[in-house]
């Protein structure tokens, strides 16, 4: 709904009236709006009601930029420090799923969940096995500006075509990075992770398709990063 425009910022949401509308519980209302708070989608008014944040397209865009730079510096550190074995096999493990979803040249709705946790684990290695809070911290402050995390995926039905191409050039990119950090090359990773939020900025700016939903200015939904 929120995607779609049907809930806008200027609008309160109250968990009671969505539990009618969409006929499930409030507890289950209560938790999705509170996951869409931590992601910084929505804002907490008081205990029961929520409401949509305003965040325009250039702040959006912004934050994957600063995204990019921070774990560039982050990549960088794992690979000059040189990523532990267990790292190395958790991201290999992160680049089999990706491989499995891309493996038969399509992709299926379900397919943008499968992704997402992949790529979240993925980036969350990098930034963890870099050893810096600092770091860790500001990537985390970051990404609260909405879309901007590097686990925001979402596409629809007519989508999935030219989500496909661009998705699995992103994941072609985590095996560039795996195969930087696993040869300590810190100033290649550095600069294949800034190309990569390059790629899912330019990915959500071109997918015009969706940029009508309920945000400031610009009034878009998310595309994967």
């Amino acid at each position: 709904m929120i995607l779609r425009g049907q809930i806008t910022p200027d609008r309160r949401v109250n968990e009671g009236e969505l539990a009618n509308k969409l006929d499930v519980s409030r507890a289950d209302v209560r938790e999705s709006l509170s996951i869409l708070a931590r992601e910084g989608i929505t804002t907490r008014l008081n205990a029961q009601v929520f409401a949509v944040r305003s965040v325009s397209s250039q702040e959006t865009m912004d934050a994957i930029e600063v995204r990019g730079a921070l774990e560039a510096l982050a990549s960088r550190m794992l690979a000059e420090g040189g990523p532990s074995r267990s790292v190395l096999q958790s991201l290999h493990a992160c680049l089999h799923e990706g491989d499995a979803i891309f493996a038969k040249g399509r992709l299926v709705s379900s397919d943008a969940a499968k992704y997402d946790a992949m790529n979240e684990e993925f980036h969350s290695l990098v930034v963890q096995g870099a050893g810096s809070k600092v770091v860790a911290d500001a990537i985390r402050r970051n990404g609260r500006i909405p879309f901007a995390a590097a686990h925001t995926v979402a596409f629809g039905q007519r989508d999935l075509v030219r989500a496909y191409d661009s998705l699995s050039y992103l994941h072609r990119q985590h095996h560039e990075i795996v195969c930087a950090l696993e040869n300590r090359e810190g100033l290649r990773v550095a600069a294949l992770m800034l190309e990569h939020a390059y790629e899912a900025k330019l990915r959500l700016s071109m997918n015009r398709s969706i940029w009508r939903s309920s945000f400031e200015d610009a009034r878009f939904s998310p595309a994967a990063s």
